[in-house]
């Protein structure tokens, strides 16, 4: 089992939620929650585990109601959008980005980006969320090919777990 670094159970509030409120982009409110079900539990090591509290996470989104989920993927930039161009994504996302190339773009694959991202988004109210660690720009431009025509709803269902999967690859650093 995959123990984290910074033990949840030798946290306090503010610790925990100052180390674990990026994990889900921009929603501090999942690690507000996750730290009452620590702070209720009886056996607070459970959450050390990476898996353990990467599921129990999981869970709070994936009970949470549709606004929030929404609220959520809106959260997350557009993938070599304008906000990574002008420096302002999370650490977490910028390290994620750069580490798929998207930080070395040539103007016509952002000009690409650009038009693959604002299509997406048009049709399904949300951005084209893909967990790119270990991705090239290649291997996400196939998948905004694979995913653009699909209908919002299916859609819905795989940025959200793909948001999982950026969870995890955050909590693994951790």
């Amino acid at each position: 089992m995959s123990m984290l670094i910074n033990k949840p159970s030798c946290l306090s509030r503010e610790a925990f939620l100052e180390e674990f409120q990026g994990i889900y982009e921009h929603s501090p409110w999942v690690a507000q929650k996750a730290w009452s079900e620590i702070e209720s539990a009886d056996n607070k090591t459970f959450f050390d585990n990476c898996l353990e509290l990467a599921l129990v996470m999981r869970n709070i989104v994936d009970k949470s109601n549709y606004d929030s989920k929404l609220a959520l993927l809106n959260a997350h930039p557009d993938l070599a959008g304008k906000i990574a161009l002008a420096g302002e994504l999370t650490k977490e996302s910028a390290n994620e980005q750069a580490g798929a190339g998207l930080d070395t773009c040539t103007e016509e694959e952002l000009k690409h980006f650009h038009y693959l991202n604002s299509t997406y988004k048009v049709r399904n109210g949300f951005p084209f969320i893909m967990a790119v660690k270990g991705a090239t720009k290649n291997v996400i431009l196939d998948g905004f090919q694979t995913r653009i025509n699909n209908n919002a709803n299916e859609e819905f269902a795989l940025a959200i777990e793909e948001v999982h999967k950026i969870a995890l690859f955050r909590l693994q650093e951790k």
